[in-house]
């Protein structure tokens, strides 16, 4: 509400061409206090904020000098990372294009490709203290099968934090409602000292994301 006690929310003028769930969506983003925050300090999606939230409650980013942002696009954690940790390495892929970040190396593949765990590893140089993941499978509308999918790449990426992180290292992973299964729990727990589920504030109260947050590697078996 404003100050005059009128209600500030903006609305879509016109649903024109557009179905009712994209006016929404529309409206949705024209009221986020989080993507109006975003336009203003320069990143680019309100993604970046979980981040912020998550780096601020579990201490993350700072120190680190090797990271690996799984689903970098549109970019916005990695433009974190590099505000946080300006020394730091930072290698990131995609399925999707991503405009160039300075200091970050970009691949355009899928991370679920054969060739990709070697490709990252062999840009940064060294092995990741730091492993993100955003990524999320594209959804076709059925819970369970979107639910499944997510969580592949969510295993995905565990596995290559386990294979290829330092000692000490952490890996932050986006995981949907009811969090992490009980084997890759078991996983994380094997090998992390602390493993935490999250949902930072800038998750949306609807959505069904949430965030494993494992600190702490004790290295590989």
């Amino acid at each position: 509400m404003s100050r005059s006690g009128r209600n500030s929310d903006r609305r879509v003028k016109t649903a024109k061409g557009r179905t009712a769930s994209q006016v929404r969506w529309l409206e949705r983003q024209l009221n986020d206090p989080y993507v109006k925050q975003a336009k203003a300090d320069g990143y680019r999606s309100r993604a970046a904020y979980k981040l912020i939230e998550l780096d601020e409650r579990f201490g993350l980013i700072r120190g680190a000098k090797r990271v690996v942002d799984l689903g970098i696009a549109p970019g916005g954690w990695s433009q974190v990372v590099r505000a946080r940790a300006p020394r730091a390495g930072v290698v990131g892929i995609d399925l999707l294009p991503t405009e160039p970040i300075e200091g970050v190396t970009i691949f355009e593949m899928d991370f679920m490709d054969d060739a990709a765990p070697a490709a990252l590893e062999e840009a940064l140089g060294g092995p990741p203290d730091l492993v993100l993941s955003d990524m999320a499978a594209n959804t076709v509308g059925h819970k369970q099968t979107d639910h499944l999918r997510t969580m592949a790449l969510v295993e995905a990426g565990a596995w290559f934090a386990v294979e290829t992180l330092e000692k000490g290292g952490a890996f932050v992973a986006k995981v949907l409602a009811g969090g992490t299964d009980a084997e890759l729990l078991a996983l994380l727990k094997r090998h992390f000292a602390s493993v935490k589920h999250a949902k930072p504030p800038a998750s949306r109260k609807g959505s069904s994301e949430w965030y494993v947050v494992a600190q702490g590697f004790k290295g590989r078996d």
